[in-house]
């Protein structure tokens, strides 16, 4: 296995800039933009399965540590420069305490105490030869903190947290249909407590914005104010600008927002204190991290125009490398910048929680065995549990259509498998009319990638290639991450 790379990175500026004047004022309802951004940091490919290292490890062979911090849990991933797995490891967050939302406390310290485990889990003898970290956390997962003491002054402001009555503020400040115009988004959450703790006479003077991610890495490197553009998106950055947009940066909160490089690029050394207690190298710098659902792209090594990751998960989800940047907020259509194209995603309701409810795992298995993958069915569903669909129709109001039922469960279940990759076309069909690149390959992550006539299926549907992802796990996505900021570290100094 040959993993392809391109180290040649110039890093986003620290400090807060202004986008250059536009003609166009503001977004439209379907915007479309070349991907022109003046730094990046290539992502990594690579032609086989990396695999697992060989059980005799890699002595003195630097290692890459990635750990994802999902809804439930956090996984770590160690890899080598080749990919290759040397440790994995998971720990769930403490029971009975971080479960409830507005349990900041609870969550926060599941969160460090998860963190701190799954370093202490990777065994002894690879430590010291961990050469960068990179973290991935939930998208619009915010925390406001102290920048003199480290003091939490609110959230965590959970990802699924809504604040609608901070949405007409935004609302009235943002561009029409900009992704930060969502009660759940990080703005949303930052102008609430803004007005809330300021406006009743708080000065937030020393208060700053950190994403989770941002703050599990500053556990680890001390450095306040530093985030990435995949997580500063929901906030309002512009990655397209490489900078806060003026309607935001004159804004009073404007001086709570951290400072935004290319994900994976290299903040700072590991805390003495940190690599004496768990026996890191001082040299093992610490990478600016990204959201759990880009990492998990990232880990399927797909990242060419075109290349596409669908996640068949409880509902479906696609994301497409695309040339240009499309979003509509009608379909909930929005792009994240990667290095010099974009990565453009939708998710529909449809999806395996149907699938669950209609059959056990055993009788998917078995059924599937029976089905024909090269003849189209004739039945026509929209396999929704509920009413509501958002993508690729916008219809809040749209009804399950699971009717009628055959005799034979065969053709009812080759029915439903052709009916979500028929909404899987149409999502990528909807992208392709959006402007988005056409899709060439699709690579499959999720529990659906397992069913080979599923697969078969949706091959012929979409009539592009598509395999399963040898790799779908967020946290081996950060450790590439960690892996692409790991040669820079002479990049610290001047930061």
């Amino acid at each position: 296995m040959v993993l392809a790379l391109d180290l040649s990175v110039d890093p986003l500026s620290h400090r807060h800039r202004h986008p250059a004047r536009r003609g166009s004022a503001g977004l439209r309802k379907a915007q479309i933009r070349s991907a022109k951004p003046s730094s990046r940091i290539t992502m990594l490919s690579w032609q086989q399965n990396p695999g697992r290292a060989s059980d005799d490890g890699a002595a003195g062979t630097p290692l890459y540590l990635g750990i994802d911090f999902g809804t439930s849990g956090a996984r770590c991933a160690l890899i080598d420069g080749r990919g290759a797995i040397h440790s994995e490891g998971k720990r769930a967050y403490a029971p009975g305490v971080a479960r409830q939302v507005g349990d900041a406390a609870g969550w926060a310290s599941s969160w460090k105490e998860a963190l701190f485990q799954l370093i202490g889990d990777i065994p002894p003898a690879h430590r010291p030869s961990i050469s960068s970290i990179a973290i991935d956390g939930t998208s619009a997962t915010t925390l406001i903190v102290d920048s003199k003491t480290g003091e939490l002054l609110a959230g965590p402001f959970l990802y699924n947290e809504s604040f609608p009555e901070a949405l007409p503020a935004v609302a009235s400040i943002a561009p029409p249909n900009h992704t930060v115009c969502s009660a759940s988004s990080t703005l949303c959450k930052l102008v609430s407590w803004w007005n809330t703790t300021c406006g009743g006479g708080g000065s937030g003077e020393d208060a700053v914005l950190m994403h989770q991610s941002d703050w599990l890495l500053w556990l680890l490197h001390g450095k306040y104010g530093v985030s990435d553009y995949n997580n500063a998106l929901k906030v309002g950055f512009d990655p397209e600008a490489d900078a806060y947009p003026s309607w935001l940066t004159s804004q009073p909160y404007a001086r709570l927002l951290p400072s935004v490089r290319a994900p994976g690029a290299p903040i700072a050394a590991v805390k003495d204190d940190v690599c004496s207690q768990y026996g890191l190298a001082k040299e093992c710098v610490v990478c600016t991290g990204t959201t759990d659902s880009i990492a998990a792209f990232l880990a399927a090594g797909t990242t060419e125009p075109g290349r596409a990751v669908t996640s068949l998960g409880s509902t479906l989800a696609i994301k497409l490398v695309s040339k240009v940047r499309v979003d509509d907020a009608r379909f909930g259509v929005y792009s994240h910048r990667l290095d010099d194209t974009w990565l453009v995603g939708g998710a529909s309701n449809v999806g395996g929680a149907v699938l669950r409810r209609l059959f056990t795992d055993d009788q998917l298995v078995a059924l599937s065995r029976d089905i024909d993958p090269a003849a189209a069915s004739p039945l026509d569903y929209y396999p929704l549990l509920k009413n509501g669909e958002r993508f690729p129709v916008n219809d809040p109001d749209m009804a399950p259509r699971l009717e009628p039922r055959p005799e034979s469960d065969v053709e009812y279940l080759h029915g439903i498998l052709e009916s979500i990759a028929r909404v899987e076309a149409k999502g990528y069909n909807l992208l392709r009319e959006l402007g988005a690149t056409a899709v060439e390959e699709v690579f499959t992550a999720g529990g659906g990638a397992q069913n080979e006539k599923w697969t078969a299926i949706r091959e012929r549907v979409l009539g592009v290639p598509v395999r399963k992802a040898e790799q779908t796990e967020a946290a081996y996505g950060a450790a590439l991450l960690a892996l692409k900021g790991a040669d820079r570290r002479h990049d610290i100094a001047r930061i």
